[in-house]
């Protein structure tokens, strides 16, 4: 979506009448901009109000503001005599509305708006309005820069900083569209900071200031800490076992193309990975991003929670609004349950998560953009019966413990990992006496039998790896019951991933 489109679409309520429109943003200049630019474009006089200032002329920001009417409510009865306001807009008014003075002049100025085609627009930080007014506000959300956005404020930043140093533009085409492509679910105001940041150090813009940039945009995406980026250096080859999951991730490797798009295919929406913990399922989402070459971002659902009302809805739609804005990627919810195993309650929460978990269903079933889910769960009962229902994902894989002969895989996998000349074990014996295993707990015997090995001052051997899977009992054997009964649930619901 663009910013033309934002234009457009804030129009539209303009002229459709719309008494009151609510933005709930922290980039408070661009949101004032857009409303003000709107107001002109329709013929209103677009006035305004901030507690440091009290009214002032939206076109003329810098003329003398009104006397006494820095306390909202002096503001708004001041606007609603002045037949002239046609637009009027508070800047970070949410707060003061819990004041019974406050409350009642926005209450008498919000009657004059309907009644005389005029517009209140309330640009605040705060993700949420008061019972009341939510009633008869309009929410609009301004849409992130697009690519031709980002390059033309890429080539702003560029052009105002070249008179205050000495700056030199040496970028290759290839490098620009990867900058392009990864400044993508940033506001205007994080592009231009990092764009600077970038060119301070050498006074230089370059393929070499590439890959600084990007450090810089990781750095941004989670300092917020919504949506975390996450390398991706393992691939498929690198897990051992998953067959089925393997085959079903390479049919559909090149459906997030254009080609895919023109032959027909719609986007793959994504998959859920339930089974036994250790058992590789969130090695699967690093992997599949790496054999796809998109980046992966992981969405952590325990931080979308905020203790101030409103918050937590906010946070959810930023995060999965950001994902949009730089697909095509690989969005990763680790431990999906943890996030919304409340969601089947009510009483629990004052029904958060219930509504939470609603949002981002209708997101996962309406999205139009190629973000690829890959969702991971371990405890099938905390999960909401919805989720399970055909549709939300492309497919349901179950993740059992590995088989023996992807147990010697993945034990082929973590020697020569460790630069272990694998033909001098005895991979056989490792994984028969591994039965029962998960991939996690074979990787930790490997670790523990390779500090018996240094402890000892001797090489590592078949012997050191096969005490040390003797002597740690696995997690299929301290919670058989569970993974029994987690097994038998999965029969004939989930796909078997191996």
């Amino acid at each position: 979506m663009t910013q033309s489109s934002d234009s457009d679409r804030f129009l539209r309520l303009i002229r459709g009448r719309h008494p009151c429109i609510f933005i709930s943003t922290f980039e408070e200049d661009e949101a004032l901009s857009l409303c003000i630019n709107a107001a002109i474009e329709v013929g209103s006089s677009p006035w305004c109000w901030s507690l440091d200032r009290g009214v002032y002329d939206g076109v003329l920001p810098d003329a003398q503001p009104v006397a006494d009417t820095t306390h909202p409510a002096a503001a708004m009865h001041f606007l609603a005599a002045k037949a002239d306001a046609r637009m009027c807009i508070f800047m970070d008014l949410v707060g003061h509305l819990e004041d019974a003075r406050t409350l009642r002049q926005w209450r008498v100025l919000l009657r004059r708006a309907a009644n005389q085609d005029r517009t209140i627009v309330l640009i605040d930080h705060a993700a949420q309005l008061p019972a009341l007014a939510t009633a008869h506000a309009t929410r609009f959300e301004p849409a992130l820069p697009d690519q031709a956005q980002i390059s033309q404020i890429i080539r702003d930043v560029l052009r105002s900083e070249k008179p205050k140093r000495d700056l030199t533009v040496e970028i290759s085409k290839s490098q620009w569209q990867m900058v392009l492509k990864n400044l993508g679910g940033l506001t205007r105001r994080q592009i231009e900071q990092i764009i600077v940041d970038t060119i301070v150090p050498d006074g230089r813009f370059c393929d070499k200031d590439v890959n600084h940039l990007l450090a810089l945009r990781r750095q941004t995406l989670g300092a917020d800490g919504l949506l975390e980026y996450v390398e991706t250096p393992v691939d498929l080859s690198q897990i051992g076992g998953l067959l089925e999951l393997k085959r079903w991730l390479e049919l559909r490797q090149s459906s997030l193309t254009n080609e895919a798009a023109t032959f027909g295919l719609p986007h793959p929406r994504g998959v859920l990975l339930l089974g036994v913990q250790g058992a590789g399922k969130s090695l699967c989402a690093k992997a599949v991003a790496t054999a796809w070459q998109r980046p992966l971002l992981r969405l952590d659902p325990s931080v979308l929670y905020d203790r101030f009302i409103g918050e937590s809805e906010r946070r959810l739609r930023d995060a999965l609004r950001q994902a949009e804005s730089m697909a095509p990627i690989v969005l990763w919810i680790d431990e999906i349950e943890k996030g919304f195993s409340s969601a089947a309650s009510h009483n629990v929460d004052g029904g958060l998560s219930r509504r939470m978990f609603g949002s981002l269903l209708t997101w996962m079933q309406d999205h139009a953009a190629p973000v690829f889910i890959v969702a991971t769960a371990n405890d099938i009962e905390a999960l909401p019966p919805e989720l399970l229902r055909k549709g939300r994902f492309d497919e349901i894989f179950f993740v059992d413990l590995p088989t023996r002969d992807a147990r010697r895989q993945i034990f082929e996998i973590h020697l020569r990992k460790r630069q272990r000349a694998v033909e001098t074990f005895d991979l056989d014996a490792m994984a028969d006496a591994s039965e029962g295993y998960s991939g996690a707990e074979i990787e930790q015997a490997v670790i523990a039998a390779m500090y018996e090995a240094f402890g000892g001052k001797s090489e590592l051997k078949t012997e050191h790896l096969l005490k040390a899977i003797a002597t740690s009992p696995p997690l299929s054997v301290t919670m058989a019951e569970k993974i029994a009964t987690l097994r038998d649930w999965a029969q004939g619901r989930c796909v078997m991933a191996d």
